[in-house]
């Protein structure tokens, strides 16, 4: 029998994974500014109802929606190629106890599977939990991307290649809640109601990135997400094999995998828009960084703590899975890929944006080296668990 903590003590984290804390941008006299949110607006409401905040929109000139229009072959052959075929693409059961096999092939399967998590730590259920959240809620992700002006899908099912990255994009991705939210339930370790609420709370509560509705920021944010992403996931695959458990580590590996080919995509769009248009897509990067990139669930909320969203944080800082060292990593290694200190012939603004992005990953990491460990007592999580659990 394995004893765990009550869920009904404890809140389930995001994937935020320790980013810096989330921002908005507020619009004033024609003038736009970012503010760190305080603790209580960067996190869903009680209500559900999104904090009230005055949010710039549609910020992309209307004369640049044809370079997207006139990105759509390009798109066809070096976007949509990133994505697999169906039938080549892994499904959930091939990782998990197949019902199939008759039931007490099953419920031996089950018992080897709640046995290999014994070794795994409480901290690591609340990050395997909060990823999963993550990736569970991808109609908010899929949502928000359709308002993009000049690449959303106008119909639902648009023969647009942006359309057909997004709905094939959201399709490979929504394997991966599916898959953590099975291998969760039958762990038996997560009160998988007390989850399911959590869930359904922050898809309620929504997303913002702070993309503007600009494709130009919005591709600088899923670049920059999809290796975070990348990041997180290969870190529990660690995590995983080291606590005893290599088909969970398989798991998280393959997801890190998807992640890894995902960010590829983003990135090359970003290379070909800073290739054609590099004054308005370094500003664009610029404008992302001075926000501060937050992550998908930055509104979570579980309907008893509006600080959950700091706490995951706090939890993915200490164990190591996704630190403010990693932002700046990613930062770093944007600015090589896309070989932002190259950039010639730019305007006197957009040279003043080069300057702040590739100055950037120096000063966050002169910050973190002061900053002290983060708090993150396991007991602000203990509703995420079952008192008991029979192997």
């Amino acid at each position: 029998m394995m004893q765990t903590i009550s869920f009904s003590l404890f809140n389930i984290p995001s994937i935020v994974r320790g980013s810096p804390p989330p921002t908005t941008t507020i619009l004033r006299r024609k003038t736009t500014s970012s503010r760190r949110l305080s603790p209580v607006l960067a996190v869903a409401s009680p209500t559900i109802t999104s904090p009230s905040r005055h949010q710039v929109t549609h910020s992309m000139p209307p004369e640049k929606l044809e370079i997207f229009k006139s990105l759509e072959p390009w798109v066809s052959e070096n976007v949509l190629s990133l994505l697999k075929p169906v039938e080549k693409c892994w499904q959930p059961i091939e990782f998990l106890p197949d019902p199939s096999q008759g039931p007490e092939q099953f419920e031996e399967e089950v018992r080897a599977l709640r046995q290999r998590v014994l070794g795994l730590s409480d901290e690591y259920f609340i990050m395997l939990a909060g990823n999963m959240l993550s990736e569970d809620a991808l109609p908010i992700y899929q949502t928000r991307f359709n308002t993009w002006d000049g690449v959303g899908d106008e119909t639902g099912s648009s023969p647009c290649p942006w359309a057909i990255w997004t709905r094939a994009w959201s399709a490979e991705e929504n394997r991966h809640g599916d898959l953590l939210r099975t291998y969760l339930y039958l762990s038996g370790r997560v009160d998988m109601l007390m989850v399911e609420k959590t869930l359904q709370y922050s898809i309620g509560a929504g997303i913002n990135i702070g993309a503007e509705n600009n494709p130009y920021m919005g591709f600088v944010y899923t670049s920059f997400q999809e290796r975070a992403t990348f990041l997180t996931h290969g870190n529990m695959a660690r995590l995983a094999r080291e606590g005893g458990d290599p088909v969970l580590a398989r798991i998280c590996g393959t997801i890190a995998a998807d992640e890894k080919r995902h960010e590829n995509a983003y990135t090359k769009i970003i290379e070909k828009l800073l290739e054609i248009d590099p004054n308005t897509t370094m500003l664009a990067i610029a404008k992302m960084m001075k926000k501060r990139i937050t992550m998908p669930l930055h509104l979570m909320y579980d309907g008893q703590d509006p600080n959950i969203f700091q706490h995951f944080s706090a939890i993915s800082q200490n164990q190591g899975v996704y630190t403010s060292r990693d932002y700046a990593e990613i930062l770093e290694f944007f600015i090589i890929r896309w070989e932002l200190e190259k950039l010639q012939g730019l305007t006197t603004e957009a040279r003043q944006a080069q300057d702040f992005v590739c100055g950037l990953p120096r000063k966050i990491r002169k910050l973190d080296n002061r900053a002290k460990k983060l708090e993150s007592p396991s007991t602000k999580f203990s509703w995420i668990f079952n008192k008991q659990v029979n192997v």
